[in-house]
């Protein structure tokens, strides 16, 4: 293999009306990468066409796509592999899990969700110190998670501060968190919560706007849930200090820990191992303490997300002492 290139801004660098040009990723481009945040080709979202995606490939000749990214971006790459095969070209299309909410289905570990978790848990440990420093305070602490509250859950489990755990796999009802808010008050005299984005979206108010890819733009559950505990404290005659902290495009653009640094160097191995197989239509995934080979269709059939019945959100339970049921 003589040649590498980057495709900037994901698939909308491989339809040519965006006049994106590809980058050789050399050794000298690359060799420092590991160090920064974020990414030297950049993304994006918005559906493209699957045909000019193709023709994009065909026309450079190339080999193997590595799809790098979550469930929209194995979609995606599901849908090329697709065509490929419908045309008889002889590309493959390799999948590598990268997001931080960690919730691609029958893959144990997503590359980038241990640094976020090892970045929330400072914001947590801002929230408590700020908490402990007022009378009654109050550290409100939003994170990232759509539709799976992983971060919120293991930021948690590793700060035995956190007091109450907001997931979007639990719902709660906004009368029952006040009142236990409150108990916990009168009780030790501060609070700490932690909220995945994506929990409490009823009680936000339904939305019917969609990003460029189609998902549904949530409501900022962070400010309602400060907005409604400053109010509802006010209107009881008890004095409260809430301090919000929303960290959530900090802990994505931070540079890897080793740990993941490591995890991701041996999934680009494996997806390089298995596209030079010749296998295509898959994701590199990582189970048991092992590296597999995960169809993308039964990656993305459904999406991962926290049991309320497992093990791990009972340890969480445990942990922070909250109600099990909030509503």
């Amino acid at each position: 293999v003589r040649t590498v290139f980057g495709i900037p801004y994901g698939y909308e660098g491989l339809t040519y009306r965006y006049g994106h040009t590809p980058v050789e990723l050399d050794p000298g481009a690359v060799s420092r990468i590991h160090e920064y945040g974020g990414t030297i080709l950049g993304s994006s979202r918005g559906n493209q066409d699957i045909g000019e995606m193709v023709d994009t490939l065909d026309r450079m000749n190339l080999g193997i796509l590595f799809a790098v990214g979550g469930d929209g971006t194995l979609r995606g790459a599901q849908a090329i592999a697709e065509e490929i095969q419908r045309r008889g070209l002889k590309i493959s299309v390799i999948g590598i899990p990268k997001t931080i909410d960690n919730d691609i289905s029958y893959v144990e570990r997503s590359f980038g969700f241990e640094t976020a978790v090892s970045e929330a848990v400072k914001a947590i440990d801002a929230a408590h110190t700020e908490a402990k420093g007022a009378r009654n305070g109050i550290g409100l602490v939003k994170l990232m998670g759509r539709e799976s509250g992983f971060i919120a859950v293991f930021a948690s489990l590793a700060r035995s501060d956190v007091n109450f755990c907001l997931i979007p796999e639990v719902p709660f009802t906004l009368d029952k968190l006040l009142d236990s808010v409150r108990d916990r008050l009168q009780r030790r005299g501060h609070a700490v919560i932690v909220v995945a984005e994506g929990a409490g979206q009823d009680l936000v108010g339904d939305t019917q706007e969609r990003d460029a890819s189609g998902n549904v733009k949530f409501k900022d559950i962070g400010l309602f849930l400060k907005d409604r505990i400053n109010a509802h404290f006010k209107n009881i005659g008890m004095d409260a200090t809430l301090k919000y902290i929303d960290p959530s495009y900090t802990i994505r653009g931070v540079p890897a820990n080793a740990y993941d640094s490591a995890f991701c160097l041996l999934l680009g191995q494996n997806a390089v191992h298995a596209g030079m197989a010749g296998r295509t239509n898959m994701v590199v995934g990582y189970w048991m303490n092992t590296f597999t080979h995960v169809p993308i269709p039964l990656a993305v059939s459904r999406r991962k997300k926290v049991d309320p019945e497992g093990w791990v959100w009972s340890s969480v339970l445990t942990s922070t002492g909250q109600p099990k049921e909030i509503r």
